[in-house]
């Protein structure tokens, strides 16, 4: 199976308040890690160095310091496109958290009203 559709076979069987989450990624072809490293840019693969996978993959839901869910999707296309075929491993799925903003002076109903709309 391709690892664009993959991927998407991931995200598709997560429930709506998943945040983040964290992907292993190990092509077959080592000869062709510099042409997929190329392409991994746009989704800032993080290399492993020592490993036995290659990269691993950050991608946010909604909010977070991680790649956009359909920026991943894209980066792996590109891999799909090119030919590259590898594996992708769950690791990690974060749910249910909130993004922290400055509720200074606020008041507590509207800190819960923000906590409530923002993770739906």
């Amino acid at each position: 199976m391709a690892l664009a559709d993959t991927f998407q076979q991931i995200v598709d069987s997560l429930p709506d308040d998943w945040t983040d989450l964290e992907l292993d990624l190990r092509i077959s072809d080592e000869r062709r890690y510099v042409d997929a490293a190329v392409l991994l840019v746009t989704c800032n693969a993080q290399p492993y160095s020592k490993h036995d996978w290659h990269w691993r993959l950050l991608v946010a839901h909604r909010f977070g310091h991680a790649a956009a869910a359909p920026a991943v999707h894209a980066a792996l296309g590109l891999l799909d496109d090119a030919g590259i075929e590898g594996e992708l491993a769950l690791r990690e799925v974060r749910t249910g958290r909130v993004e922290v903003v400055q509720m200074w002076g606020r008041t507590e109903s509207v800190r819960e009203d923000f906590k409530r709309i923002r993770a739906q």
